[in-house]
């Protein structure tokens, strides 16, 4: 159990991540390595839920891609993960919004929070 403390606390990447949640739009930039290159691909969509507890922490983000539906499961900590800027912070009332996936348009349109 110790060597599993010492990993978690020691060796895992902590990111300085924005902090975001549920209903917010998001820009995850992550790493790719396609042979012996490593590029930066931007996911810009709207985060659907957070996953999990401190370093097992996962979040979904979901966008329209050529009118189909995207999802993508981002590991909070991973170090292929280089940053997330949030670009809105939407207001919801659900931790997981799930109901996103049936709607299209303008219904599935996410309110701005005020602050």
């Amino acid at each position: 159990m110790e060597h599993i403390n010492y990993v978690e606390n020691e060796l895992l990447n902590t990111n300085n991540i924005q902090k975001f949640s549920a209903g917010d739009t998001v820009t995850v930039h992550y790493k790719i390595k396609e042979g012996g290159k490593e590029r930066t691909q931007l996911f810009k969509g709207v985060v659907i839920q957070r996953k999990g507890k401190m370093n097992t922490e996962t979040f979904t983000v979901r966008k329209i891609s050529s009118g189909v539906g995207v999802e993508r499961i981002f590991p909070v900590l991973s170090p292929a993960v280089e940053k997330v800027e949030v670009n809105k912070e939407g207001s919801v009332r659900r931790a997981r919004i799930f109901y996103l996936r049936g709607l299209t348009g303008k219904k599935a349109r996410i309110k701005e929070s005020r602050k």
